[in-house]
């Protein structure tokens, strides 16, 4: 059955572990207040997503196998950079089977995405007129007439328009069958570029570096590592390992791993029960041993103090984000 939801979040890990079809690590990369808005609508065989996001970020993704996915900007802004590579505007990226890498924007963003079934992906193609279809062995960015993308973003934006404000069109059979093939023929229009050949996005060797590095993390999303660490385990040289940290995150490896700590702390402290914990022990369980520097930092990236954060209601109840963030077993 034809389902929709459209939520607003304050807290991004809150907002991604509501994602369909994804899992997630998100990443502020610059302080200020952050909110985001959601809307999700599942059709028959269509999946769709919109996006809105008030701060730059820097996303760590890994998408479900066996769906084509495809993603593009739905009002004019700061790009997205996928695995470093910045999409130009009007422009729509086709993201390979079961992608994962990273997604990082540079200001408040709006974009959608929209993902079929491989199989119906090819059938697309056959109709019209042995169009091939293939998934790409690399992520591509297409650029369509201005007028394709002009009529896939209407149609987006008024299938989330009804998410919010009549969730009983959509969830009507009929209806949504209608939608469904509606924006799948603005889609398949967009995917046949007019402009220019498609743009490989990405680099190749870099993006398997990368993956590397994100799968040392992931094995131990709680331990302290340091870049060397990084480069002797994943065999490359320091140069190297910051030229792809430069390129896909916006940043060097120490200056990531410092920012991605600090996530992990920040989550650590909101679903604590403060009677029981101190700032102190979340702290220094996250390798930040000078607390007055700690506190500087975190109230600069998050606008409020560590023990703010503790004083708040335990969330206890997040289990999709707790699986993202694993907590120490004496803070669970």
């Amino acid at each position: 059955m034809p389902t929709s939801m459209v939520r607003r979040f304050a807290e991004p890990d809150e907002y991604v572990a509501c994602m369909q079809a994804t899992s997630a690590e998100v990443s502020i990369t610059r302080s200020g207040y952050f909110a985001a808005k959601l809307a999700r609508i599942s059709l028959h065989s269509l999946w769709m997503q919109q996006y809105a996001e008030t701060l730059p970020r820097l996303a760590h993704f890994d998408n479900m196998p066996s769906r084509a996915v495809f993603a593009f900007q739905t009002r004019a802004g700061p790009g997205l950079l996928w695995d470093g590579t910045e999409t130009p505007p009007g422009a729509i990226v086709r993201l390979i089977d079961g992608q994962s890498g990273f997604l990082r924007s540079t200001g408040p963003s709006h974009f959608a995405s929209m993902s079929l079934p491989i199989a119906d992906i090819h059938a697309i193609g056959a109709t019209l007129g042995d169009t091939d279809f293939t998934p790409p062995p690399d992520p591509l960015c297409l650029i369509p007439s201005s007028a394709a993308m002009e009529r896939l973003q209407s149609l987006h934006e008024a299938a989330a328009h009804l998410a919010e404000h009549a969730p009983q069109v959509i969830a009507c059979p009929e209806s949504a069958r209608g939608l469904e093939q509606a924006l799948t023929a603005a889609l398949a229009e967009c995917l046949i570029p007019i402009d220019r050949r498609p743009t490989v996005v990405g680099n190749r060797s870099h993006a398997g570096i990368m993956k590397r590095f994100h799968a040392m993390l992931a094995t131990d999303p709680l331990r302290v590592i340091h870049p060397t660490e990084v480069c002797r385990e994943i065999a490359i040289s320091a140069r190297l390992l910051t030229t792809c940290c430069q390129r896909a995150l916006g940043m060097g490896p120490y200056h990531y791993l410092k920012l991605r700590q600090l996530h992990l702390a920040r989550f650590a402290l909101l679903l604590a029960d403060p009677t029981k914990v101190t700032v102190t022990e979340i702290a220094t369980a996250h390798a930040f041993w000078e607390l007055g520097r700690f506190a500087v930092a975190y109230r600069t990236l998050f606008g409020e103090t560590p023990s703010t954060t503790l004083r708040r209601a335990p969330r206890r109840d997040d289990s999709a984000a707790m699986a993202n963030f694993p907590l120490p077993a004496r803070f669970a």
